[in-house]
């Protein structure tokens, strides 16, 4: 099973923090896709929350309800939207290749959700990479270097060419479930027999 997740989407919030757990019991192995979700909203004029107070204020509600639900720690409203979203999608992508990645974006997720730090910036960025033993500064310079925004940009089309138009989305044998709340319709589908 992909998990498509980009730094940014609150909702990823949950499915970050839960899913290995999830996976394990279900015996499903996970691949980690980060990709920029904000190209794909933006392309398809889908800004969900902006200019509408009601909605974010649910969006935060529905959260902290579903993180009581699962367990999860959470103190909401985390800083959003975020402005160094494809910075913060960056160095996850580096980290995928690097085999550092799940781990940065778990921590990134934590300090935005429960230190109120928004990702892709100090002291978020910073402190993720220093307690996975990188060098913020020379990190930064190397995700922000024209290969990976390329393999970004690369990883965001393969996303929308599979028919992921969210965060997080879920793909199993060429099926997409989207959001927190398909993670287990995901997990079992990836369970039955072909």
């Amino acid at each position: 099973m992909e998990l498509w997740v980009s730094i940014g989407s609150t909702y990823s919030y949950l499915t970050v923090m839960r899913i290995d757990a999830a996976a394990r019991a279900a015996g499903v192995p996970v691949t980690v896709r980060p990709f920029n979700v904000r190209a794909i909203m933006v392309e398809q004029n889908n800004i969900p929350f902006k200019d509408k107070p009601v909605k974010t204020a649910y969006m935060w509600r529905d959260i902290e309800r579903r993180a009581a639900r699962h367990g999860l720690p959470v103190r909401v409203p985390a800083p959003y939207p975020l402005p160094d979203l494809p910075l913060a999608n960056a160095v996850a992508l580096l980290g995928q290749r690097e085999g550092w990645g799940w781990e940065y974006i778990r921590d990134t997720y934590r300090r935005w959700f429960l230190d109120g730090q928004p990702p892709g910036e100090a002291p978020n960025l910073t402190g993720c990479l220093r307690a996975l033993g990188r060098d913020p500064e020379a990190t930064v310079a190397r995700a922000r270097s024209p290969e990976i925004e390329a393999a970004l940009a690369a990883e965001t089309e393969a996303a929308k060419t599979a028919g992921v138009f969210g965060s997080p989305s879920f793909i199993v044998g060429g099926e997409v479930f989207w959001g927190d709340d398909r993670l287990e319709d995901a997990l079992d589908w990836a369970g039955r027999p072909a």
